[in-house]
């Protein structure tokens, strides 16, 4: 049977264990940056609440298009998204960690996806031209960006007119933004809300650019 005193020493290491997390959490949150290559098992597990098919749904990825996945990681939706656009459309997945990259490329290769197109790249500062894409997509990543708003408004300005672009965001990510400091940021940056998709505690959201002849932020 256990003792008083064991069950005490026992709570008290367990209060220590969260508080440190959780003062790593808020050190992390104040410290803006992705999740390293050697911690990548966290990004692989489920994510119940923004789920592949609640992706989809949202996005509404068509045959054919050009579509930018910003901060890909280890790809845990870059296979679902490449499928979509089959078999003429491309995934240009962009992260900041070569590491990441790399990972990619044989992940997506194994899985027989030849049009996923991995590079390293930064949000704040995107390798590609004006109006490059069709749609855009980031998952648990706005969060670990310096600068968000730049960020978005490099989405903006890289998206075609009448183009799309999904914001997943979910707890426990000690990055986490709300749906309502997302729309405020994105709108700023000539994004149109139109759809979201999940509870406030893990969704998907989706914002539009406006047609050619419309402001636009660039």
């Amino acid at each position: 049977m256990v003792s008083r005193r064991t069950s005490r020493v026992a709570v008290s290491l367990l209060g220590l264990v969260l508080l440190a997390g959780i003062r790593y959490a808020l050190r992390w949150r104040s410290n803006p940056s992705p999740c390293p290559y050697s911690q990548r098992v966290w990004i692989d597990l489920p994510r119940p609440g923004i789920t592949h098919s609640k992706l989809r749904t949202l996005l509404d990825p068509r045959p054919g298009e050009r579509i930018l996945e910003l901060g890909p990681g280890t790809g845990y939706y870059t296979g679902t998204i490449a499928q979509a656009v089959e078999p003429n459309g491309t995934v240009h997945a962009a992260d900041v960690q070569q590491a990441m990259v790399e990972h990619l490329h044989v992940r997506t290769r194994q899985q027989g996806h030849r049009n996923v197109e991995p590079i390293r790249g930064d949000g704040q500062q995107l390798p590609y031209p004006d109006d490059s894409f069709d749609a855009a997509y980031l998952v648990l990543v706005l969060g670990e960006i310096p600068d968000q708003e730049r960020a978005l408004g490099e989405l903006e300005r890289i998206l075609k007119p009448g183009g799309r672009l999904v914001v997943g965001e979910s707890l426990p990510d000690p990055h986490f933004v709300t749906l309502e400091t997302l729309k405020r940021r994105a709108e700023r940056q000539g994004l149109e809300f139109e759809d979201h998709g999940g509870t406030r505690v893990g969704y998907f959201a989706r914002f539009g650019i406006q047609p050619m002849g419309d402001y636009r932020s660039h």
